[in-house]
């Protein structure tokens, strides 16, 4: 609705003042106004559309990084899941190298151990033998077999056997 200011204006001069003149048409100031901001308004109305492309353009182009970065990563996660898999087995045979050597440094060990106590055992075997057969037959009351010496008591060192009287 007009304005009451707007109403005036329609009764206005249309020329200036001085001789006569053919007769005025109120002016249109809305029509004015339209005029007069159409072409900057549609040149908004440009921008507006221009930058809604943009935007479109930039939600596509978005979209394609995105599934570009999500391959990339599916990518690198398989890499490096096999990588990994790589590195279990080596490390797993590395271990598996390190438990067999120890294991045949244990068994070596274990065999020196072994020799040692057989030597020991083949030493002093024919002092035992003797000594068992010593006190077996004294258990049944034989004499010593001759040669037989008096046995080496458990705990002390052997040394020459002295026959017993």
């Amino acid at each position: 609705m007009a304005g009451f200011r707007d109403f005036l204006l329609r009764f206005r001069p249309a020329g200036s003042p001085g001789r006569a003149a053919p007769g005025g048409v109120p002016a249109d100031r809305a029509a004015e106004l339209t005029a007069e901001l159409e072409p900057p308004l549609s040149l908004l109305e440009e921008t507006e559309t221009e930058a809604r492309g943009i935007r479109d353009e930039a939600v596509r182009t978005a979209a394609e990084r995105r599934r570009a970065a999500e391959r990339q990563a599916e990518e690198i996660v398989e890499r490096a899941s096999a990588r990994a898999q790589d590195l279990r087995a080596r490390t797993a045979a590395r271990v598996r190298r390190q438990a067999e050597a120890e294991a045949a440094e244990l068994l070596a060990a274990a065999e020196r151990e072994v020799a040692g106590v057989r030597s020991r055992a083949e030493a002093r075997m024919p002092a035992v033998l003797d000594r068992v057969a010593w006190l077996v037959a004294e258990d049944i009351g034989m004499p010593p077999a001759p040669g037989a010496g008096d046995p080496v008591a458990p705990g002390q060192p052997e040394g020459p056997r002295e026959r017993r009287p």
